[in-house]
């Protein structure tokens, strides 16, 4: 009895052998990050919740409204109209450009996808915790849905762009079969901001705070309101400033698509290699910015 008293306690096993019995029976780490392949997988398994959620928070976005979803063409339609009163008719950024209430709406449209999608991005993650500690999905799911959900935005404001583009005298052309290329290069481009901006706004809620000046200033230096192509003409600016113009993503995909929609707007107003461009940031921003996040893909909705 003394013997079974005093009988000192079985040394705990060492953590390779833990992990050596985890891996035995089928365990691992709960919430640990899968492999870039696997997680393109477990992405592609629920595209449907993806396309679903997009079009869930579409819905809801101007639910509590009188109008409801006439806001989705009017608030862009209310912002072109504020900067052609400003821009156009004030500062004169309307002299040398044909059609410029067409060439303003387009640029005003294509650049809110691109804004709204970087917005919605930022707060994907620390907007929805809740989501995120309840349920086991891929992350990356929810900036792009967001990103997503401002396509579908944008498409249904198209419907308003055509009209304007008719009102104006603007003939449909062949032209205008550039627009599916040209959306889906955008898309892949703000998806891979959005998840960037996703991974940085989880980990900094206040970045969001600081976005709409940034975006702002974005803004304002890729030719919503004014011809780049005229004002680089009559400028004195360096080399390098004028390529910085050029090549900014969101001037590049704003001048594609006017060049898809407006037959005044010529190939020799769009830079040299303009596709490159377009193809190159999709490549760099998709596919790095979706490797950027899921690197952190199981710190989301911890701490």
């Amino acid at each position: 009895m003394s013997q079974v008293l005093h009988t000192p306690p079985a040394p705990a096993p060492a953590e390779g052998d833990l992990a050596a019995l985890a891996a035995r029976h089928g365990l691992s780490v709960s919430g640990a990050r899968p492999s870039l392949r696997q997680y393109v997988r477990q992405l592609w398994a629920r595209r449907h919740f993806i396309t679903a959620f997009a079009t869930a928070k579409l819905t809801a976005q101007y639910s509590q409204a009188k109008l409801g979803q006439i806001w989705q063409v009017a608030t862009p339609l209310l912002n072109a109209a504020v900067y052609y009163f400003i821009f156009g008719v004030l500062l004169g950024t309307s002299r040398g450009v044909s059609d410029y209430i067409p060439f303003l709406v387009t640029g005003v449209f294509i650049w809110t996808f691109t804004q709204n999608s970087i917005m919605a991005g930022t707060r994907a993650i620390s907007g929805n915790l809740g989501l995120v500690r309840a349920l086991h999905f891929p992350r990356a799911a929810l900036p792009i849905s967001f990103a997503l959900q401002q396509l579908q935005q944008l498409l249904f404001s198209m419907a308003a762009l055509v009209v304007i583009l008719l009102c104006f005298g603007i003939p449909v052309s062949a032209s205008w079969l550039l627009i599916v290329p040209v959306l889906f290069l955008q898309f892949v481009f703000n998806s891979g901001v959005s998840m960037i901006m996703a991974r940085m706004g989880a980990k900094t809620p206040d970045i969001a705070q600081l976005m709409p000046f940034i975006l702002r200033t974005w803004m304002y230096v890729s030719g919503v309101m004014f011809s780049i192509d005229n004002t680089l003409k009559h400028s004195g600016m360096p080399n390098s400033a004028k390529v910085l113009l050029e090549s900014n993503p969101a001037a590049v995909y704003i001048d594609l698509m006017r060049f898809a929609l407006i037959d005044s707007f010529k190939a020799h107003q769009l830079p040299h290699h303009v596709w490159a461009y377009a193809t190159g940031w999709a490549l760099l921003a998709g596919v790095g910015g979706f490797i950027y996040f899921w690197k952190a893909e199981e710190t989301y909705g911890r701490g």
